[in-house]
């Protein structure tokens, strides 16, 4: 099964895509087949002018068709996603997400900025038809801590919310057959926010 990855951060190096990094370990040790759409690589004239034509925003419009779960991750800046996860959510067809498995995460400065998960993105992600979006991620600045060069350190129990969520996503074909049949006990039940 195909997940996709998108990187909603205009920043090279940013929390939110040390998330994904976390995610993609998870789901590589799980045998699952993992793509990426860094939304900052695209090109940032036909994100502005909506060109759906331009090459980039076409290979990662079709990233998002081929991918039957999506994790999107986006730093939190005034209460809300990123402009440019904007920008590219809405080059998306009206059911892009439709018949798919959404892993919402995001980073923000305080846990103040925890509820932007629920009531900024989480509606974007349902109006584009998702069927199944599941409980998302939210890690404070001092959480994850980028160290140089390009490496990150997560905090412990956002390490552990993590795996957990990489956990909920589906890796197989049989994946939805055996959630939907397999009893869960409550004690199981977790939130991750």
């Amino acid at each position: 099964m195909s997940i996709l990855l998108i990187a909603g951060s205009p920043s090279e190096r940013s929390r939110s895509a040390a998330l994904l990094d976390a995610v993609q370990l998870h789901l590589a040790l799980r045998g699952a087949e993992v793509e990426r759409v860094l939304i900052r690589d695209l090109s940032p004239q036909a994100l502005v002018l909506a060109d759906v034509a331009h090459p980039s925003i076409a290979q990662a419009v079709a990233k998002v068709a081929r991918a039957q779960a999506i994790v999107v991750a986006t730093p939190i800046y005034k209460a809300a996603y990123s402009g440019v996860l904007k920008l590219f959510l809405d080059l998306l067809p009206q059911t892009g997400f439709k018949g798919k498995t959404i892993l919402p995460m995001a980073t923000g400065g305080s846990p103040h900025h925890m509820l932007a998960l629920d009531y900024a993105l989480r509606p974007v992600l349902q109006s584009l038809g998702a069927d199944h979006i599941l409980p998302g991620v939210f890690a404070t600045d001092g959480q994850v801590v980028l160290l140089p060069p390009d490496g990150h350190q997560l905090d412990d129990d956002l390490a552990q919310r993590l795996k957990r969520a990489a956990g909920l996503l589906p890796v197989s074909k049989d994946w939805g057959k055996q959630a939907a049949n397999a009893p869960i006990h409550f004690s199981r039940v977790r939130c991750s926010v």
